[in-house]
C-alpha cells in the first residue's frame, strides 16, 4: 500500500463536536389565508441545535432566523456542499473555536412560484412578514429552549434575505433585538432600473402575458438569464406593488412598450426601499441593539451606493450600527457570516454570565 500520510490536511478538519438540524413541518395558517400563487402552506423549517444542547436541559439559548436569498430557500442552507460549509457546518466551526456562544438558528423554506421573497406582507405573493412574526418566532420558542426574548433574538440574510430582515424589523419592531443586513436591496434606482427593459424583452416574447411567461419558465428545459431577471421583477412587483385582479394581482413600474416608468407605481416601489425609511422605520431601527450593514464593494446590482446611503442617514440619525465594505461582489457571501454573527451574538442576551 503506497503512504497515504502526506494527504493529511489537504482540507479542512471538521469540528469534534457538532450540532444537529431538527426538521420541522409547519401547517401556515397565515400563508394559506392569501395564497394567490397557490404555494405549499405545510411548509418545513429547519432549525439548528448547536452541540451539548441535548445534555442540558436547563440551558436556554438565543435565537438567530436565517432568511434566503432570492432563489435559495431553508432545504439550501443544510444541503451538502462540494466545497465550503453550508450553515450548520459554519455554525459548528464558529461554536468549537469561541467565535460565538451556542444559538439556535432557524432556517425556513420560503420559496414561491416567483422563484422566491423579499419577506414582505403582499396580496400578491403571501403574508410572509406576518408568518414569520406570528408563526415561525413563537413555534420556535415553544419547541426549543430558547430564551424568549426580543433581547435574545436576530435575524439575517443576504440579498433579498437582508432586506427581509430590515423590513421584518421596520414593520413589527420589538420582535427582533438584532439584524444583520448583507447586501440587501437598497438604493432601489440604481439597483432595479436596469433589469426594466430586460423585462420588456422578455414579456414581449409572450404579448406581455405574465402568466404565460411564469408558466414557461418552469417549464423550460434551462431558463437564460434574462428570464431569470424578469421572473426576478414579477416577484419584486409582486411584493411592492400588487394589485389584487390583475394579471398575477401585480401592477409592473413601467409601461410594457415603452419602457418608460411609471411614476405612481414606482413611488410604491421607494416606499419599500431602505434608503427612504420614514422616521417611524428609522425608529425602530434605531430601537435595535445591534445592527450590522455590509456589501461588496464591485456588487453586480451596486447595492454598496444604497448602502452607503443607508449607512450615511443612519449616521445622520445619530443610529448605532456597523458598516463594512468589503473587497468582492454580490457572489459567495457565505464568508461574511463569520464577521456578522460573532459580533450580532456579542450584543445579544446570550444567556452566559
Amino acid at each position: 500500500m503506497s503512504d497515504l500520510r502526506h494527504l493529511q490536511g489537504l482540507r479542512p478538519q471538521r469540528p469534534e463536536r457538532s450540532g444537529s438540524v431538527i426538521s420541522l413541518v409547519h401547517a401556515s395558517r397565515v400563508l394559506a389565508e392569501v395564497n394567490p400563487l397557490e404555494d405549499p402552506v405545510r411548509r418545513r423549517m429547519f432549525v439548528y441545535l448547536p452541540p451539548g444542547y441535548e445534555n442540558d436541559s436547563q440551558r436556554h439559548y438565543p435565537v438567530l432566523l436565517s432568511l434566503p436569498a432570492y432563489t435559495s430557500s431553508g432545504p439550501a442552507q443544510v444541503a451538502w456542499r462540494n466545497h465550503g460549509e453550508n450553515l450548520p457546518q459554519r455554525l459548528d466551526r464558529l461554536i468549537e473555536t469561541g467565535g460565538m456562544p451556542p444559538v439556535i438558528v432557524a432556517m425556513p423554506d420560503s420559496f414561491t412560484a416567483l422563484g422566491g421573497n423579499q419577506f414582505v406582507d403582499s396580496p400578491a405573493i403571501g403574508n410572509y412578514a406576518r408568518h414569520i412574526v406570528e408563526e415561525l418566532v413563537p413555534e420556535v420558542d415553544r419547541k426549543f429552549r430558547t430564551i424568549a426574548r426580543p433581547e435574545a433574538r436576530g435575524i439575517f440574510g443576504k440579498s433579498s434575505g437582508g432586506f427581509g430582515g430590515l423590513h421584518v424589523a421596520t414593520r413589527y419592531p420589538g420582535v427582533f433585538g438584532g439584524v444583520a443586513c448583507h447586501a440587501g436591496d437598497c438604493g432601489f434606482d440604481r439597483v432595479y432600473l436596469r433589469d426594466f427593459v430586460t423585462c420588456c424583452d422578455e414579456l414581449a416574447l409572450f404579448d406581455g402575458d405574465c402568466e404565460a411567461f411564469v408558466k414557461a419558465f418552469w417549464r423550460a428545459r434551462k431558463p437564460s438569464g434574462r428570464a431569470f431577471h424578469t421572473l426576478m421583477v414579477l416577484c419584486l412587483a409582486a411584493s411592492y406593488s400588487p394589485a389584487p385582479g390583475s394579471p398575477l394581482n401585480l401592477e409592473l413600474p413601467f409601461d410594457l412598450r415603452t419602457a418608460r416608468l411609471r411614476e405612481e407605481v414606482w413611488r410604491r416601489w421607494l416606499a419599500f426601499d431602505p434608503v427612504h425609511y420614514n422616521a417611524g422605520q428609522m425608529d425602530a431601527l434605531g430601537r435595535l441593539g445591534a445592527l450590522w450593514l455590509d456589501a461588496g464593494n464591485r456588487d453586480q446590482y451596486f447595492i454598496h451606493y444604497g448602502t452607503r446611503e443607508l449607512a450615511g442617514r443612519l449616521s445622520e440619525a445619530g443610529i448605532a450600527h456597523h458598516h463594512e465594505e468589503f473587497d468582492g461582489t454580490h457572489s459567495g457571501l457565505d464568508w461574511r457570516l463569520d464577521r456578522s454573527l460573532p459580533w450580532l451574538l456579542k450584543r445579544l442576551d446570550s444567556g452566559v454570565g
